[in-house]
């Protein structure tokens, strides 16, 4: 067997038997591309604020030799003030996916299965599988929103914890409080944890009900909203004994996981409200406007309350559509996978970015005909 097959199977007696089962999450394509217009990994278009660039130069100027504060008091102080919270209530990772990996440890390795839509983001499920946790995918409806009711019932009959993305990934939709607040209510002794990556493009924050929820965990990025893919930075917020559980786990995994740059840069994102406003408008703004431009160029648009929009064209293949793009150097998200695979996602670029798009599709679909 050569060396390189032997490499892509595993070598016996080297993995673990759980890591060469693992299917490990595929990130979206970071291709290099002349002139490319990349809608697929709901990157922000707009850069982070001045202010942003300003505190990182500082930071690198001064300090690097030393290791950063391991628990990111500075910038969970922040975090708290900006939410009404105390800073025990404030958890800060690198980037929201080390925060949701922590979250899994901690929280879900029980004896019930943990709760899941069949339609979201699909790192939860690699994180299930890394840790040999037992999911349960509870179906989205027929117009791909999360059932509440159903989902609530069968929490309420014993489970690990429920897991959500609000407003959901691949779709756009959000949830309504109301509907978090009964998954809450239907297992109070389990963690519900909102993964709230997109919701500052529309969507309603369960933030308001963490002082009323001791089992809620709210889990936010800085990637999407405040421009900061580049620097990873996440948090979680939720009751004291809930950050201190996830504190448990990143003191035994890293315990210095953010570093001096993502700490000052997330800090000054957070101080200039103004531009975190100016450039969050700006994407929304733009969603609409591009919402309204593929329907009339035949597509079906779900309703988002995210900085991408979810869509499929009844006369045309998703996968075709997304391969012809991708010839005109324009990149937007596929998956193959039961129930969407008729669908692309969008991510909202600049106003030039989505017209480069629209006028894409235009000559795909116009030349198809």
């Amino acid at each position: 067997m050569s060396e390189a097959v032997s490499a892509s199977r595993g070598v016996p007696g080297f993995w673990s038997p759980r890591i060469g089962a693992l299917e490990p999450y595929v990130p979206g394509e970071q291709p290099r591309i002349a002139k490319l217009v990349k809608l697929n990994t709901n990157e922000n278009p707009y850069p982070p604020s001045p202010r942003v660039i300003d505190a990182v130069q500082a930071a690198a100027a001064n300090g690097l030799e030393r290791y950063p504060d391991p628990e990111s008091v500075t910038l969970r102080e922040a975090i708290a003030a900006r939410y009404g919270l105390a800073s025990a209530q404030v958890f800060a990772g690198n980037g929201s996916d080390e925060v949701l990996a922590h979250a899994f440890f901690a929280f879900f390795q029980q004896a019930e299965p943990l709760l899941m839509p069949d339609i979201s983001y699909s790192f939860y499920r690699v994180y299930a599988q890394l840790y040999g946790i037992d999911c349960e995918l509870q179906p989205v409806d027929q117009g791909l929103r999360i059932d509440a009711d159903a989902l609530a019932a069968r929490a309420a009959a014993g489970c690990a914890g429920i897991v959500l993305a609000n407003p959901n990934a691949p779709t756009g939709i959000g949830m309504p409080l109301a509907c978090i607040e009964k998954l809450l209510d239907a297992c109070p002794r389990r963690v519900v944890l909102v993964d709230e990556a997109y919701v500052d493009f529309g969507g309603e924050s369960a933030m308001p009900l963490i002082a009323r929820y001791p089992n809620l965990l709210v889990v936010q990025t800085l990637s999407k909203s405040r421009s900061l893919a580049g620097l990873r930075v996440g948090f979680a917020c939720g009751h004291a004994h809930l950050i201190e559980g996830l504190q448990r786990v990143k003191n035994s995994f890293n315990s210095y996981p953010l570093d001096r740059l993502a700490t000052a840069g997330a800090i000054a994102a957070f101080e200039d409200e103004a531009w975190f406003i100016k450039t969050r408008d700006a994407v929304i703004d733009t969603r609409e406007g591009l919402t309204l431009q593929l329907e009339d160029l035949g597509f079906e648009v779900l309703p988002s309350q995210a900085n991408f929009v979810f869509v499929r064209h009844a006369a045309h293949d998703a996968a075709r559509l997304a391969a012809s793009l991708r010839e005109r150097a324009v990149l937007v998200r596929h998956f193959n996978q039961p129930r969407i695979a008729q669908y692309l996602r969008i991510s909202i670029g600049t106003r030039d970015q989505c017209a480069a798009l629209v006028d894409a599709l235009g000559d795909i679909l116009g030349a198809a005909q």
